[in-house]
């Protein structure tokens, strides 16, 4: 006997990305800010001051990598069952990347599933980590292993949050941006070569063309099955490079910027770059005070840990590489032989 479950339709998951000053928001229902104890001595009132609820709360959770992690979900989790939020009720993920990640994540599975919304406050968040829905956190395996696709119902970015950003998270954010001009938009690379990001209207422009490459991928793979795996280009490296280093030497885009370093080496050796492409890139990074290199203490512990990476299976490993500038090519195909000898390049 099959008994079958019609349950095929189609369902909207369609929201607005708003770049400009926050606008006036207004909740007839309970909401939580979840944010950290920096963001908030930085930033909270601003955000209050433009926030009207029924109810609100706020839930702050230690800032850093290493508290992207389940026990800052239960104690995120818990706060909403001490105020009895409900499923009509809203979480607002208020910081960078790792608030976002955690608040998205905690609201896919609160009473399964509630709505939150996302205002990113660092310029990776911005570009990248708040548009697309990707929740998640690390444990002992590696980064974002646990998580979901939860898309916000909206997300404001709002270039004011990025005035007191520290310049080595302003680069970190900028590596996210090469990252996507190098895989999908020759053009936009071209720009960022010459563009000076310290000019607001130039920094505004940059931002809209980030924003709308990573949403036209989103909108073709929402849950990452074929093309959206290509915005991964420098992380089945960098990630390896987070963990480790425990999380602790290296912002996420630092560690991105040195995996995309990686990559090119990889596919110059494959003949899919050239010298040229390949300089220009470390360039582009180094001009925004990017790191570019990485000492390797034990490259077949490095090989291993790719088979940590989500993409990849129990018996090949997932590479995301540049064909030239404003092309990408994923594939599962490279040998470990020549993975290895590119790795051996970064030993001394």
């Amino acid at each position: 006997m099959i008994v079958d479950i019609a349950l095929k339709k189609e369902v909207d998951h369609s929201y607005e990305i708003v770049i400009d000053a926050l606008p006036q928001l207004t909740f007839d229902r309970k909401v939580a800010i979840v944010t950290n104890p920096k963001v908030a001595g930085l930033h909270l009132k601003y955000l209050l001051d433009n926030l009207r609820a029924d109810e609100l709360y706020i839930i702050t959770v230690p800032d850093g990598e290493m508290y992207k992690n389940q026990v800052s979900i239960d104690a995120i989790v818990e706060r909403l069952f001490d105020h009895r939020f409900n499923r009509n009720s809203l979480l607002i993920a208020f910081g960078g990347g790792v608030i976002g990640d955690m608040t998205g994540f905690a609201a896919s599975i609160y009473q399964r599933g509630i709505d939150f919304i996302q205002i990113p406050t660092t310029l990776l968040s911005q570009v990248d980590a708040s548009v697309g829905g990707k929740t998640g956190i690390n444990n002992r395996y590696g980064k974002n292993l646990i998580g979901a696709f939860h898309q916000p119902q909206a997300v404001y970015i709002d270039p004011y949050f990025l005035k007191t950003l520290p310049q080595r998270e302003f680069s970190a954010g900028v590596a996210e941006i090469v990252k996507m001009a190098v895989t999908f938009n020759n053009e936009f690379f071209e720009f960022l070569e010459q563009a000076d990001l310290s000019e607001e209207q130039i920094l505004t422009r940059v931002l809209a063309q980030a924003v709308q490459t990573k949403a036209w991928v989103v909108s073709q793979d929402e849950k990452e099955r074929g093309l959206r795996a290509a915005l991964n280009y420098g992380h089945t490296f960098g990630h390896v490079i987070e963990k480790e280093t425990h999380y602790k030497t290296y912002l996420h885009g630092e560690a991105v910027g040195i995996g995309m370093v990686m990559a090119n080496r990889l596919a110059l050796e494959l003949g899919w770059m050239n010298d040229s492409q390949v300089h220009r890139i470390t360039r582009l990074l180094e001009k925004h005070k990017i790191p570019t290199t990485y000492v390797i203490t034990d490259v077949d512990a490095f090989y291993e840990t790719f088979y940590l990476d989500k993409k990849s299976s129990d018996t090949t490993i997932k590479f995301i590489l540049p064909r030239g500038i404003g092309n990408v090519e994923i594939t599962d195909a490279i040998d470990e032989a020549t993975v290895k000898g590119v790795l051996e390049g970064f030993v001394t």
